[in-house]
């Protein structure tokens, strides 16, 4: 019982809640809204989407279990690996879907449908549209999208279409690098475990990343200005530069990227300048609004 428990725990990808945490960027840029009652509530929608994403992961998983297999880390996951019972898992999904979706309605009901969106859209991903070619990249970057969206409601505040556009070009970035990554990973077969990546190639990928990257610190910077808070946002475009460059630099020159949640986690400058973000934001709200 307690190793199908922690495998069942392993299965819901903990580590890669930090996807997560995207919630909290509404809070972020709402300073004045800063307390106890909002902190929790965001808080809570933060396990709430995290436990949602991990019913995601549990259908993913079942479903690509056998391609899974082919890959040479994806192959370690517990129902790829044998080591958990498939009906188990997707049993104890149902319940905790179900769950969550309950207490999200006693928070906002616009959470709740939001929260059947991302489900929803994620599992037309896992049977059909992670299949289709540029599509499969905008359906991962929307999840992110929703993840900001979701931030907003659990708090009741509006969200500007610059900070919606500029998450969907930051999203979009890592999207591709993630197809860039596995089509590393696997590029003398890559057939075998995704069949969309036969439909990139390097220099499509390439090519996408330029145009993203460019379109996302135009509008990051159009933010900063237009964005109705205080001007001295602008400070804060520096550590967005470097932070795009240094990923780029872990895409192209150490063949990273596959993990977002584990470059931000293992690659140190990446870290501190996200830190060093969040500071400076909270800093210049604080101060110069």
């Amino acid at each position: 019982m307690y190793s199908t428990i922690k495998l069942l725990i392993i299965q819901l990808r903990p580590k890669q809640w930090t996807k997560n945490l995207l919630i909290f960027a509404a809070l972020l840029f709402s300073f004045e809204k800063i307390n106890i009652t909002t902190f929790l509530d965001t808080l809570l929608g933060f396990f709430l989407f995290s436990f949602i994403s991990g019913c995601v992961y549990i259908l993913n998983d079942y479903v690509d279990r056998e391609a899974d297999r082919n890959h040479p880390t994806k192959k370690n996951r517990p129902m790829a690996s044998g080591a958990l019972n498939p009906y188990v898992a997707l049993t104890f999904g149902g319940f905790l879907l179900f769950a969550s979706l309950i207490i999200s309605y006693f928070q906002n009901p616009l959470f709740t449908v939001l929260l059947i969106v991302y489900f929803a859209l994620n599992v037309a991903y896992s049977f059909i549209l992670k299949h289709v070619v540029i599509i499969d990249i905008m359906v991962i970057a929307a999840g992110f999208v929703l993840r900001a969206i979701a931030g907003g409601l659990v708090i009741h505040v509006p969200f500007t279409p610059w900070f919606l556009i500029c998450t969907m070009l930051l999203s979009l970035f890592l999207a591709i690098g993630k197809r860039r990554h596995e089509l590393f990973l696997l590029e003398n077969d890559k057939g075998t475990h995704r069949k969309v990546l036969e439909k990139y190639s390097f220099p499509l990928l390439d090519q996408l990343n330029s145009i993203v990257t460019t379109a996302t610190i135009i509008s990051y910077s159009l933010f900063t200005f237009t964005s109705g808070r205080t001007i001295h946002l602008m400070w804060t475009i520096p550590l967005v530069i470097y932070g795009i460059f240094r990923y780029l630099y872990l895409i192209h020159i150490e063949n990273k990227g596959g993990s977002p949640d584990k470059v931000l986690f293992e690659d140190k400058p990446i870290l501190v300048t996200v830190i060093l973000y969040v500071v400076s934001v909270v800093f210049i709200l604080a101060f110069f609004e």
